[in-house]
């Protein structure tokens, strides 16, 4: 009963028009037994399908926002998947050293809430890039955090992660920015996999069966195919 299913979401939850791009990006790229990182677990319904279809040997859940935490582990609960996703309240930063917390800003709206702007402040755990991907060693990201993604991996080594399924939020840092952090994922070896891209939300994979199982051109140089161009 969470008070952030209101019926026109519910709706658009039915209809697979929430996150839609995410989850069949991430039903098409993550394999049963895969390691798998999501950042920004909203509603946790991307991380629960991700969980209840693709079988992940292991999955790393984040999540700044407090008022969502109860609310996830709920969905967890109702749908037989305690245990299967360690979800952290938590922000995952960059670097090796800086502030323990970090503060959030609580918007009425949970979409709104974030690192940055106006709301009620919280204080929010902060957890370290490096400390986690050497513990995990995902084989697949997953990242919605509202404009975060840029700061956070803009310069992130990611040669151990086969594939990604990132939204991008240019709104938040401009539109050149964004275009050097696809630039970057794709230098990474990380290309999107066309059908399953879009101008703000990459399926991308550096193995060319993904590419191939599309048609993408990526798969016949992945990192550096022509299927989407850098503007979008």
């Amino acid at each position: 009963m969470s008070p952030f299913l209101t019926p026109r979401r519910i709706e658009r939850i039915a209809a697979a028009r929430y996150e839609g791009e995410e989850i069949a990006g991430a039903l098409a790229l993550v394999r049963p037994g895969d390691r798998v990182l999501e950042l920004g677990a909203g509603l946790g319904i991307v991380g629960a399908v991700i969980a209840a279809r693709r079988a992940p040997a292991r999955m790393v859940s984040y999540e700044a926002n407090p008022t969502l935490i109860p609310h996830i582990r709920a969905l967890h609960v109702a749908n037989g998947l305690t245990g299967r996703i360690d979800l952290r309240q938590a922000v995952l930063m960059a670097g090796n050293s800086g502030p323990a917390t970090v503060p959030f800003h609580l918007h009425a709206s949970y979409l709104g809430s974030s690192l940055t702007g106006q709301g009620t402040r919280v204080d929010v755990p902060v957890h370290r890039w490096g400390p986690v991907m050497a513990d995990l060693r995902p084989d697949v990201l997953v990242c919605d955090i509202e404009g975060g993604e840029h700061d956070l991996l803009a310069t992130a080594d990611l040669s151990g992660v086969r594939a990604v399924v990132i939204e991008f939020h240019p709104n938040g840092y401009g539109v050149p920015a964004m275009r050097a952090l696809k630039r970057h994922l794709r230098s990474g070896g990380l290309a999107p996999v066309s059908g399953l891209s879009s101008r703000t939300v990459w399926s991308a994979s550096r193995d060319p069966a993904d590419h191939a199982a599309t048609g993408s051109p990526d798969a016949k140089r992945p990192g550096a195919g022509p299927g989407l161009s850098e503007t979008d």
